[in-house]
């Protein structure tokens, strides 16, 4: 009897459980696939900031990518925050040629505005994993910064329009073949930590499931919302979604 697919984050450790490695794995949980982990930077976090920041070594981001990559039938794969350039070239280097999806959320900042990726390190993740990427996920800021007023040329983008102003948040697929714009009311609610990271991990999740790029995106916004709606409730500042209580939006095979 064969398992369920298996899928890999690369990313941060949120404290709090609201972001980074801890929403990613409770959003694969969500969708039936199987998470494992790599852990590029250490965050001591809560829903009111950032307190503390630890990136790790390139070496050991590389030596748990290879673990994983060695044991478990990896299907898809997504990167969060990633620190700085030697671990974005770490990264790179260790997925370069294995042909396998990948999803890149470039996490410039937490919720709170607190710095997860040093300067140096745009210009590694333009040029070394970009390039690798099924989809990259930036929300305005993020697409600003990495693409300048230009935009993203040919790369394939969903461009997430959270922190545009107005009653409705319009997210936009841009690929070479697709332009899909989706759109949803917005929420008055203080408890969005994670979003970009559960959407990002909604959509590798339904990527390991077989879905098309569209569909996969299309059913993982449809699951943010619905974890928006059930967010528990906790924390003082910006709190966390409702990662397992949204899995009932989440659709069966095909």
């Amino acid at each position: 009897m064969s398992g369920p697919p298996v899928v890999l984050t690369i990313a941060g450790s949120d404290s709090g459980g609201g972001a980074g490695v801890q929403a990613d794995l409770k959003t694969f949980e969500a969708h039936g696939v199987y998470g494992t982990s790599a852990i590029t930077v250490i965050t001591a976090q809560n829903t009111r900031g950032v307190h503390a920041v630890q990136a790790l070594s390139p070496a050991l981001v590389t030596a748990q990518i290879d673990a994983v990559l060695a044991d478990f039938p990896v299907v898809a794969v997504k990167t969060g925050a990633l620190g700085n350039a030697g671990i974005v070239r770490a990264v790179a280097a260790a997925l370069r040629g294995r042909g396998l999806p990948l999803v890149v959320d470039p996490v410039l900042l937490a919720k709170s505005g607190d710095p997860l990726l040093d300067h140096e390190a745009l210009e590694v993740l333009r040029l070394d994993l970009l390039p690798l990427a099924t989809l990259i996920t930036p929300n305005l800021p993020e697409a600003e910064a990495l693409f300048g007023p230009a935009g993203p040329a040919d790369l394939p983008v969903l461009l997430k329009g959270g922190h545009a102003q107005g009653e409705t948040v319009h997210d936009e697929l841009r690929t070479p073949d697709t332009q899909l714009v989706l759109t949803a009311p917005r929420l008055q609610s203080r408890h969005t930590h994670g979003t970009g990271c559960t959407l990002s991990a909604a959509i590798t999740a339904n990527l390991a499931r077989g879905r098309p790029l569209p569909q996969a995106v299309r059913e993982a916004h449809a699951y943010v919302q619905a974890a928006l709606r059930r967010a528990p409730g906790l924390g003082g500042g910006h709190g966390p979604l409702g990662h397992a209580r949204a899995a009932e939006v989440v659709t069966g095979p095909g």
